[in-house]
């Protein structure tokens, strides 16, 4: 942080040492008694006698009012928060003990390892190993409420989409708030403070708009609100139903229509109407970004307006990207190019792009990933589940590429399986251990996660940074006897998200003891939003 000079002070003005966050102030004449100041700011001069008092913050020393004038409503500052974590992971330092961590509002403002015991009073006590808020970085909410009944019997990707369709057809404004809700407490529970919502879901079910166009979308950020994370809605575009065998776009048919917009125009127009400012902002907790369903379901001739769009907010820009070797096949069959090829001479592949899937990449695939500093998402459990296959995650990465993770269908929300599984695939793949670094695979589950959200200020426990913790307790039998020298390893490689025990996201308690403070019961509301849309 660039720090500017000070002006010059009087000769005779000694220095007052300020307190861990502010810097020091020059002491007031000789003449003026002392009023103490709270334990975060220094003390402050008295007024004169006629000058009466305006209430200060609790971390703030009084102001006085100006004689002969009213009395200025006072600045409120917010309160300071101090949690003592027994184990913090802090980048750069690995793993450290007895770290205070300080916020006021919704940001960090002092990080300290190795605090005293002075030092530490009084903090709230964090037992186990506090890691920065998880970034479910590829959501499809309302997939939730197929979990089980796609995993019964035989089938491939594509009769798996044929039952998420019929889904698709059953939702509501109303069914599908109460459902994301649910699923978002799922998600705070396991340790997750932001979510992309790849939304695709837009209009009734026989394709005409509702009297608010952005209605669904609206939901999905009511519902993250309401569950206390914070959401980036990747409004998508959706114009055809897929690629013909010659290699002609398919028109949306049963519930796709609930997906388009007409064309990339259209549908630019409609997310502009969501009302983000010119840096993409719905709210403190919301932001808007773009998503390209994929190549099968938007036509070359069709990228650009959702490419511009992206650019004109600072938006992050996400896609769908060779999950499966037929959208590969079509594509060369149609355009004479892979998909990321596709995107790449579109102009859609940069450093603010993230590719989901990346399952079955050319090499010069990897090259264009990675030479246009794009990020690859994986969604390990989701592309186990609906047999996809294993991404090419190191040699990504080795190319330039970053890594993020995502819950997708739902199957699983869980984004320690997730970071493991991507370790676990380079295992099976290459019959070698070692590919990632416990460490690397963390920050895919944080930093790198929320930035390709359009979060770059949140995922890391440092002064500035969103106040995001996650606290994984280490005494279940899975963590049990875990070591100070690989307890991150211990977490990525075998904790569930039935072990975080307590969340705070931007600064606000949602998960304490393993218990969701804003939703009093989520089995009960998961199991009640599911039900609502399956009978």
């Amino acid at each position: 942080m660039t720090e500017h000079p000070r002006p010059p002070q009087q000769a005779a003005a000694p220095r007052i040492p300020a307190g861990p966050l502010i810097p020091e102030a020059p002491a007031a004449q000789a003449a003026a008694p002392r009023i103490p100041a709270g334990p975060h700011s220094p003390e402050a001069p008295a007024a004169q006698a006629a000058a009466p008092r305006i209430p200060a913050g609790p971390h703030s020393p009084e102001i006085p009012a100006a004689q002969g004038a009213p009395a200025a409503p006072a600045v409120r500052v917010p309160p300071v928060r101090r949690w003592h974590a027994e184990l913090a992971w802090l980048p750069g330092r690995g793993v450290m003990p007895d770290v205070l961590i300080e916020a006021a509002g919704d940001r960090f403002t002092a990080v300290r390892p190795a605090a005293s015991g002075t030092e530490l009073a009084g903090a709230a006590r964090l037992p186990g190993l506090t890691l920065p808020g998880l970034a479910n970085a590829h959501s499809h909410a309302f997939h939730r409420a197929l979990r089980g009944i796609t995993q019964a019997g035989h089938g491939t990707f594509w009769t798996w989409r044929d039952r998420m369709y019929e889904l698709a057809g059953r939702l509501d404004p109303a069914s599908y708030l109460a459902l994301a809700r649910a699923v978002y407490a799922e998600m705070a529970l396991a340790g997750i403070t932001c979510v992309g919502e790849f939304h695709y879901l837009h209009h009734r079910p026989d394709g005409s708009p509702y009297a608010d166009p952005n209605e669904l979308g609206k939901a999905m950020i009511a519902a993250a609100a309401a569950a206390g994370i914070r959401i980036t809605l990747l409004d998508t575009c959706y114009l055809s139903g897929g690629l013909d065998r010659t290699g002609s776009p398919l028109p949306l048919a049963g519930p796709q229509v609930r997906f388009g917009d007409g064309d990339a125009d259209q549908w630019a127009a409609r997310a502009a109407a969501l009302g983000a400012d010119l840096h993409g902002m719905l709210g403190p907790l919301a932001r808007v970004g773009a998503a390209i369903h994929s190549v099968r379901a938007v036509p070359p001739d069709q990228l650009h307006p959702v490419i511009a769009w992206a650019q004109h907010y600072g938006a992050p820009l996400h896609a769908h990207l060779s999950e499966q070797t037929a959208e590969n096949l079509a594509c060369v069959a149609a355009y004479r190019k892979t998909p990321a090829e596709v995107l790449y001479d579109a102009g859609a592949l940069g450093p603010r792009s993230t590719m989901v899937h990346a399952t079955h990449l050319a090499s010069r695939d990897i090259d264009l990933l990675g030479g246009s500093r794009a990020v690859a998402c994986f969604c390990p459990t989701t592309e186990a589940d609906l047999a996809d296959g294993i991404g090419p995650a190191r040699a990504l990465a080795s190319a330039g590429c970053g890594l993020s993770l995502g819950t997708d269908s739902q199957a699983v929300i869980d984004l320690f399986e997730e970071a493991r599984r991507l370790e676990l695939g380079e295992r099976l793949a290459t019959r070698r251990r070692g590919h990632f670094t416990a460490a690397e695979l963390a920050g895919a589950a944080t930093v790198a996660g929320h930035a390709c959200l359009g979060w770059p200020d949140a995922g890391e426990i440092v002064p500035g940074a969103l106040a995001d913790l996650v606290t994984v307790g280490l005494d279940s039998p899975r963590l049990a006897g875990a070591s100070l020298a690989t307890v991150l390893e211990s977490v990525i490689f075998a904790a569930a998200a039935a072990d975080v025990r307590h969340v705070v996201a931007s600064g606000t308690d949602v998960v304490r003891d393993g218990t969701h403070l804003l939703i009093e019961d989520v089995p009960a509301a998961l199991s009640a939003s599911v039900r609502a849309v399956l009978s």
